[in-house]
């Protein structure tokens, strides 16, 4: 059986960094979810992103993530990358994997593993605009 990924990176992440690592013969379905840096945020427009982690703890709770997946939808494979650093607009900062016999398990999955890293993942992004910058935890700006 092919180990899970649960990683934190200061490579940049291709998007098919993932699918080897989490498809078997008896997956029907690879759902794959990039969040991917985009030219604007909080309606002002982004120059640039910075990732910053607390490595030990998030790879902890990226792999707490993916076991929460296998149990409740009864999976085998889940692979997460989170990459670190500056990020470049259209650059991939955050790489989920989930494979499944059936697609419905395999899109939840996903859909869950995006919403649970952002609630308990200690990683903090650096919003850097035209005219200003701001960090912001999780889905919220930390003041």
């Amino acid at each position: 059986m092919k180990e899970d990924v649960y990683r934190i990176t200061e490579e940049p992440i291709p998007p098919d960094a993932l699918f080897d690592f989490v498809r078997s013969d008896a997956d029907g379905a690879v759902v794959t979810f990039a969040g991917v840096v985009r030219d604007n945020s909080l309606g002002r427009e982004t120059e640039h992103l910075v990732y910053d982690v607390y490595r030990e703890m998030a790879e902890k709770k990226l792999r707490q993530v993916g076991v929460e997946i296998k149990e409740k939808w009864g999976l085998d494979r889940v692979a997460i990358l989170h990459r670190v650093g500056r990020m470049e607009i259209g650059e991939i900062s955050v790489l989920i994997a989930v494979a499944s016999p059936h697609r419905r398990e395999a899109f939840e999955a996903c859909h869950y593993a995006i919403d649970r890293l952002k609630q308990t993942v200690p990683i903090w992004k650096k919003e850097v605009w035209k005219d200003g910058e701001t960090w912001i935890e999780g889905a919220r700006p930390v003041n």
